[in-house]
């Protein structure tokens, strides 16, 4: 599979998840975040970051909190912070290496209470 494909494919995926983005807000988790060339600037008042321990193990960490959440307590903690907003948008900021399948867990809590999403990538 050459990269030009790898590249059509990561780009479908993005559109698939319908925004992307390069919010860079001061995060206190070092993330090595996945690169894109594909940017949009939409606001979003919360960030999920999900880091990579390399062992396996999957953090989950509100506004850049270096206190990890249990990911059962992640959808209660950002309904609780995302109830009073008027177009409730929060972005994912995920280690390059995170499965897929943790971050789309991330994002059926977004489906779920009518969320928007935002995956945050770096300029490539």
């Amino acid at each position: 599979m050459g990269s030009s494909s790898m590249t059509d494919l990561v780009f479908l995926l993005l559109i698939f998840f319908l925004i992307t983005s390069t919010l860079v807000n001061p995060n206190a988790l070092k993330l090595l975040l996945p690169k894109s060339t594909g940017q949009v600037s939409a606001k979003a008042t919360v960030s999920v970051s999900i880091k990579d321990w390399g062992d396996d193990t999957y953090t989950y960490h509100l506004n850049g909190n270096e206190t990890p959440v249990q990911f059962v307590d992640l959808e209660d903690g950002l309904v609780e912070i995302l109830q009073s907003e008027e177009d409730p948008t929060f972005s994912i900021y995920s280690d390059e290496t995170v499965p897929v399948r943790e971050i789309v867990s991330v994002m059926n809590i977004a489906k779920r209470n009518h969320y928007k999403v935002i995956l945050a990538t770096q300029p490539e």
